[in-house]
């Protein structure tokens, strides 16, 4: 259950044989029923953690503020409050709501979903049906890389949005397929947990880069695709400023062989720099995953102990600025697979982003609509109606319908 050692430009060392490629096939589709049965411990328990006391690596590497980044989740305030009232709204049975089912007392309110909106939402519930292949492959690499090759369920929750998983992928995806993984009773709650091993799956992302990148080398200078890499000076992503010292101490780390996140990692030692080493393959990988290529740093600390984390996980994606960015925008910090993006912007979007990307444009159009008024032959703005004054109010986005009545006294 093992992966071979390859060399990789982000975490490896010239030292490294690449006499081994994975295929550039690997990882394309899913491949059922392969591998061996896996022989778990009986009783649905996890093995319990050997407290050791070890002295944690130092975040030597400062941290600097990056606005291209920073600005990916500033320009995201304003959809992250839409999707969590439309969370609401759609948990209604005629998704439709009243403002004081939201806390406000201002007026008698209702408001649903505009036909955009709603649109964009069933738009988005089809690619969903139609990508759950893909979420399940997602779901097998994840529990793959986990040190018991089980998880708890409310732990892949927190990475539930991220995945692109469904709101009810408990009952769904994890329900659905047996021959990949199963939920198991354990005392600390319902987990998900592998069933069969897949060497194909067992490839990581950064794996597949670097034979890619090979290939199209070998391509262009008429080369042997298997003869050894020569390593020029670390070429490091536009943008990023480090010291010649933080120069050094990312060379050192890069010299260290490769190890993959899907390598079976119960030997390595806490605090160790080829702990380090398989961690930041981990995150590389998890990353990888997301829609997004970034998530929360307070959802990987989830998974301290099913990878083994060290407590001081930020400050590691801190050190390696090559290869993460660590965002102190918004409510909590984020951090970024760094050569997943050009400026602001993502390489490679899949569909559900694309989605997204809609909807935020119709959170940022102003929506202009008209309220009415009951009052007596009163005079508003120099303007009357002989029973109704028309008012127009700009609302702050097209997300949402909004019809209420305002009753003067």
């Amino acid at each position: 259950m093992t992966s071979s050692i390859t060399t990789l430009p982000f975490f490896i060392s010239h030292k490294t044989s690449l006499s081994q490629q994975p295929s550039s096939q690997l990882c394309k589709k899913t491949t059922p029923f392969l591998g061996n049965d896996l022989n778990l411990k009986s009783g649905g328990e996890f093995r319990k953690s050997t407290n050791i006391r070890v002295t944690p690596i130092q975040a030597i590497v400062k941290r600097r503020k990056e606005l291209p980044f920073d600005n990916v989740i500033q320009r995201d305030k304003k959809l992250k409050l839409v999707m969590k009232i439309r969370k609401i709204l759609l948990s209604q049975p005629d998704r439709v709501m009243q403002l004081r089912d939201l806390g406000r007392r201002a007026f008698s309110l209702k408001f649903k979903l505009t036909a955009e909106a709603e649109k964009l939402y069933f738009e988005e519930m089809k690619v969903r049906n139609e990508m759950e292949d893909l979420l399940v492959v997602k779901i097998r690499k994840l529990l793959m890389m986990s040190l018991e090759k089980r998880i708890l369920v409310e732990k892949i929750a927190h990475l539930k949005n991220d995945l692109g998983l469904p709101l009810e992928f408990r009952d769904t995806i994890c329900e659905r397929y047996p021959q990949y993984f199963k939920v198991v009773r354990t005392e600390r709650g319902p987990a998900l947990e592998l069933t069969h091993w897949d060497n194909e799956l067992a490839v990581s992302f950064a794996e597949l880069e670097e034979e890619d990148k090979l290939a199209r080398e070998a391509e262009k200078r008429d080369l042997i695709i298997d003869r050894p890499m020569k390593f020029n000076r670390v070429r490091l992503p536009r943008g990023l400023q480090l010291t010649k010292g933080e120069m050094r101490r990312i060379a050192q780390f890069r010299d260290i062989p490769y190890i993959s996140p899907y390598s079976d990692f119960s030997e390595l030692r806490p605090g160790s720099a080829e702990k380090e080493k398989h961690a930041c393959a981990v995150v590389h990988e998890i990353l990888s995953l997301t829609v997004e290529k970034r998530t929360l740093v307070d959802h990987l600390t989830h998974f301290r102990e099913e990878f083994r984390f060290s407590q001081q996980l930020r400050g590691m994606l801190i050190r390696h600025p090559d290869m993460f960015y660590v965002s102190l925008k918004g409510d909590r910090d984020s951090v970024f697979l760094r050569d997943a993006y050009r400026d602001s912007q993502l390489v490679d979007k899949n569909r559900l982003l694309l989605i997204k990307e809609k909807l935020r444009a119709l959170v940022s159009v102003p929506r202009f609509f008209y309220l009415c008024v009951c009052c007596k032959f009163e005079k508003y703005s120099n303007y009357s109606v002989n029973s109704k004054i028309i008012l127009e109010v700009v609302m702050p986005s097209t997300a949402f319908v909004v019809n209420f009545k305002l009753h003067l006294q």
